[in-house]
């Protein structure tokens, strides 16, 4: 396993999602328990590329205790090599290379979810980097780009290469997040590589991130939109994995952990007006009223002052009735996950 990494239960750690777990949030759910490690938004890479300012600041100001690896997304090879040097004389522990994302903007470029259409391509990159990173060097990736029979030929590639661990969100690109995980493609990567695997995708509790462990054998799981949701799923993981009682955070709970990301955007002055402020702190509401009162998510989606945001909170979140444990089972954010539930839903 990595170095800090735990070697008494399955590693955590926070999925990278552009424009979303930059600092201001790192730092809001490691008081939340957080997980083992974080990996940065990605850094784009191209001819005339530099390290972006706000990621770099989640890297330079990492106040999480917990390590940090930067993430690269491109497909130029060495500009891919000239970012991963630059990174490397920073405080991070890796690099990771993203083959995973599945925006169309970025596959048109060949690049994340993209480059799983040029395997050639991608196994030179990979070499080159690998020959290049003195460190941990890790890859995201998705089990193919049309379909899961890609993702045999895609294990050879980092089977061969020496990657230090390999985080495998178990969907095509084009599934996108609207299919079931396919369980069995990180199975079979568990089996055949001796790198740590890591498994993405549709854990939105601990009763999911349990199962998703039991029919893979992945040495951890890493969390995206359900940490959003809950920041405290981190914790009741890694209760779950110690067999005590799970936590349950309250109504109570999710009002505060609100108005911390606030606070954190004023604090990191990113975005810079109170106005644009609001509307960023929307772009995590939209996951966490997942399941809640639906005059919550009516009004939460709608103000547009610090002061209507406080009234809202206090109007629907004041109190301690536990928080529902699951997202809506229609809900397009989280569809599919219930894949990962046994019948009777743990």
């Amino acid at each position: 396993m990595i170095p800090d990494f735990p070697s008494d239960r399955p590693v955590l750690a926070l999925a990278p999602m552009q424009d979303i777990t930059d600092r201001a949030f790192m730092r809001v759910i490691s008081r939340l328990g957080g997980p083992d490690y974080y990996v940065t938004e990605y850094f784009r890479v191209h001819r005339d590329s530099h390290l972006e300012k706000h990621i770099l600041a989640a890297v330079t100001d990492n106040q999480t205790g917990r390590p940090l690896f930067a993430q690269m997304i491109g497909m130029d090879i060495p500009e891919m090599v000239r970012t991963a040097r630059q990174l490397l004389e920073l405080p991070v522990a890796g690099i990771d290379l993203n083959l995973g994302c599945p925006a169309p903007v970025v596959c048109r470029k060949d690049a994340g979810g993209g480059l799983l259409r040029l395997p050639e391509h991608t196994d030179r990159l990979i070499g080159t980097l690998r020959e290049s990173i003195n460190g941990k060097f890790t890859v995201k990736t998705r089990i193919g780009y049309h379909s899961e029979e890609e993702f045999p030929a895609l294990l050879e590639i980092f089977r061969k290469h020496g990657i230090d661990a390999l985080t495998i969100h178990g969907r095509t690109v084009t599934e996108r997040y609207q299919s079931p995980v396919h369980t069995d493609c990180v199975k079979a990567a568990v089996d055949a590589l001796d790198c740590p695997v890591i498994a993405n995708g549709n854990v939105v509790n601990a009763c999911s991130g349990l199962e998703y462990i039991q029919r893979t054998g992945a040495a951890g799981l890493m969390i995206g939109r359900g940490g959003i949701r809950n920041p405290w799923l981190f914790d009741q993981l890694r209760a779950a994995f110690a067999g005590r009682p799970i936590p349950k955070p309250t109504h109570r709970d999710l009002r505060e952990y609100i108005l911390a990301l606030h606070a954190e955007l004023e604090a990191v002055g990113r975005p810079p007006t109170p106005e644009r402020i609001i509307h960023r702190l929307k772009k995590f509401l939209v996951f966490i009223a997942q399941g809640l009162d639906p005059d919550f998510d009516y009004r939460i989606r709608r103000v547009s002052t610090k002061e209507e945001l406080l009234a809202c909170c206090d109007l629907h979140l004041d109190h301690d009735t536990p928080l529902p444990d699951l997202p809506p089972e229609n809900s397009k954010l989280f569809c599919g996950f219930s894949d990962l539930l046994p019948p009777n839903r743990g």
